[in-house]
């Protein structure tokens, strides 16, 4: 039987890059002591106020159909998180409720661009751009990121990447897996490129939140750049509620327009109690989710400071996030046969860097979301195994 080609295009782009977390939790499920740092999902719970709104709310009947864009609640609160944030006023037109960033990002992209197009995405970049990309049919152009300097977007780099065919530059700050928070002055100069050469900004804002010592920037916070820009982001790391599904896209209301067919043929709306929910945590501040950016922050503290006394290992503290990036290209490995040796001999886990993007070869992605005694005990194991790797390779050289 004859399969469509979306299905071929994605070939690979799925479960495949995490094939070293997928190997772990089977080993963690069969009772070994496996240390999962791998994936991004906080360890916190959600705040109890929004939980207890979510019960309420189904207990009041919220279960029933939604309409396709979002309850009136909902678009006023995401309108309203974003007039503040921007000072401008932002039209419940402009807004569409969805079950997460990942569909967001999806229904964006086949709003935006098709066969014949290109988008631009800085490498590395969060495992799934690829795959989003590739499902619309345009193609794909990475613009390296120099891991020397601190994986930061070039604007002269992303200027040379340019073709004819460049549609949509898909940003993302602070940045999965880098930890690479963009600076308002770095945004601008990026912006510029793509008002010279007409280009959609997608910008996925997750993260926004998890900014540590750099304020967060963004393309829609510009006045020069708003009408280019689309936001996607949810509640999922900024408040703990991953398994939710609670996201939205925000940009101009001529795309807001033309996304909400494709948006009612996918889905036809979201249950009306997590909408609510949504409305809830974006007009309060929360002190768990003050608390989980803190413990974010230590953690990446404890982590740099145990590993960096590691042979053949460098690693460097995030600008934001709940990862952090360990450099392992002098002990010789690449990310994916460090991270494999790792599982094996240390029953660690963490996310090759090749999962990411060629920019982070040589690289291993570790998440934050363990408590303390764990990470540090994860840092141990990493540091053992790579003094292991120095003695074998000084071994050799020497024999």
């Amino acid at each position: 039987m004859r399969f469509a080609s979306i299905s071929e295009r994605l070939k690979g782009l799925g479960s495949d890059k995490w094939f070293v977390h997928l190997e772990g939790a089977k080993r963690r499920a069969l009772g070994e002591d496996v240390i999962m740092l791998s994936i991004g999902e906080p360890d916190f719970p959600p705040p109890a106020e929004i939980l207890d709104v979510v019960e309420r709310q189904m207990r009041a009947g919220r279960t029933r159909y939604s309409n396709g864009r979002g309850e009136p609640e909902v678009l006023a609160a995401i309108a309203g998180h974003y007039a503040a944030r921007t000072g401008r006023k932002i039209s419940a037109d402009q807004i569409t409720f969805l079950p997460g960033t990942q569909t967001a990002l999806f229904t964006t992209f086949m709003t935006l661009v098709e066969t014949g197009d290109e988008v631009l995405i800085p490498d590395p970049c969060y495992a799934t751009y690829q795959g989003v990309i590739a499902a619309t049919g345009a193609g794909i152009v990475p613009v390296p990121l120099d891991p020397d300097r601190g994986f930061h977007l070039d604007a002269e780099l992303l200027a040379r990447a340019l073709t004819p065919r460049s549609r949509a530059l898909l940003l993302n700050t602070p940045s999965n897996p880098t930890g690479a928070v963009l600076s308002a002055r770095e945004i601008s100069a990026i912006g510029e490129v793509c008002a010279e050469h007409d280009l959609w900004i997608v910008s996925d804002e997750v993260y926004a939140t998890l900014a540590f010592e750099s304020a967060f920037a963004s393309p829609f916070d510009d006045p020069k750049l708003c009408d280019r820009t689309i936001v996607v982001s949810s509640l999922s790391k900024s408040h703990a509620m991953p398994g939710f599904r609670c996201g939205w896209a925000i940009g101009p209301e001529s795309f807001s327009r033309a996304m909400l067919p494709l948006s009612e043929t996918m889905l036809f709306g979201s249950q009306p109690f997590l909408e609510d929910a949504t409305a809830y945590a974006l007009s309060r501040d929360f002190d768990e989710c003050h608390a989980m950016r803190q413990a974010y922050i230590r953690r990446a503290h404890l982590l740099v400071d145990r590993l960096n006394n590691a042979p053949g290992i460098s690693v460097r503290m995030p600008e934001g996030g709940m990862f952090v990036m360990v450099d392992v290209r002098r002990t010789g490995l690449s990310g994916d046969d460090f991270a494999l040796g790792l599982l094996h001999e240390e029953n660690v886990v963490t996310m090759p860097g090749e999962s990411f993007g060629t920019s982070a070869c040589g690289h291993i992605r570790i998440s934050l979301t363990a408590k303390e005694d764990e990470l540090l005990k994860a840092c141990d194991r990493i540091a053992r195994y790579a003094r292991r790797l120095t003695l074998q390779s000084s071994f050799q050289t020497t024999s």
